[in-house]
């Protein structure tokens, strides 16, 4: 399958936005045309071939090399196609997105997967903070595909997210379904504090034991079977989790009301 390489020349001495490095806007193009997208450095506008080299052309296949740390909005509501970056990335990757798959070698930046809609994202390293979240003011996060972080992640992950699936490979840190719509949580490594806080609804699943608000109530120790259905979902992704086993169940956050839940493995 044909695709285009993009190969990072020159870092930016301020973050370059960079919403074009996406599937959508690059598969009916030619090569001089994809060289002359617009970004933004800055305030000013310059051309994508101003910062990278630029391979191929008319495909929604995309391989990106070079650390993008300040490189922003890669994937910006993107519908179609494939990313693979080799490499760190920057800021906004695959917001508002729509369908499609991106990868990342590296680590990401912050607001991973922000309002997206379908799609996949898969980041093998680390990710800052309010991955698949609701920007400031917005009332909803995420509302469907997946964004599976091998590593660690920062604050608020999944903030007023209200469908899809989060899975944090490392540690979360504070405030892990911030105000939780819906949707579901996997932390295999456990999180920080204040897990769950004002969560409405949803499904946390924590591998690791966690330290809980107290407006969190204990339920009952079962065996959830629809935890089957997203192993299934999660082994075609290359994830396991455990499935056939006790967890505990806990229920709030009653200072809102909610009607969430968080299940905690219990390995015992």
């Amino acid at each position: 399958m044909s695709s285009i390489t993009l190969t990072l020349k020159q870092q930016p001495n301020v973050p370059l936005e960079a919403e074009h490095i996406n599937p959508d806007h690059m598969v009916g193009l030619a090569n001089d045309a994809i060289r002359a997208l617009p970004v933004f450095l800055g305030k000013r506008q310059v051309r994508l071939d101003d910062f990278f080299d630029v391979d191929g052309a008319a495909s929604d296949h995309l391989e990106i090399h070079g650390d993008l740390a300040k490189v922003k909005w890669i994937g910006r509501a993107m519908t179609r196609g494939h990313i693979k970056i080799h490499g760190n990335v920057g800021m906004h990757l695959g917001a508002y997105m729509k369908g499609g798959t991106i990868e990342v070698t590296g680590n990401a930046s912050d607001w991973v997967g922000a309002e997206m809609r379908n799609g996949l994202i898969r980041i093998a390293g680390n990710a800052g903070g309010q991955v698949g979240a609701a920007y400031r003011g917005s009332l909803a996060g995420m509302n469907g595909g997946a964004i599976l972080v091998g590593g660690a992640a920062g604050l608020e992950v999944g903030m007023r997210m209200k469908r899809g699936i989060i899975v944090i490979g490392g540690v979360a840190r504070d405030f892990a379904g911030l105000q939780m719509k819906g949707g579901t949580i996997f932390l295999m490594s456990g999180a920080e504090i204040r897990t769950g806080a004002w969560m409405f609804r949803g499904t946390i699943v924590s591998m690791k034991p966690l330290k809980l608000l107290p407006t969190f109530s204990y339920s009952c120790s079962y065996d959830p079977t629809f935890l089957g259905l997203y192993a299934k979902h999660l082994k075609l992704l290359g994830l396991s989790i455990p499935h056939d086993g006790m967890y505990e169940r806990y229920c709030g956050d009653s200072s809102v009301p909610g009607h969430g839940e968080i299940l905690v493995w219990n390995v015992g």
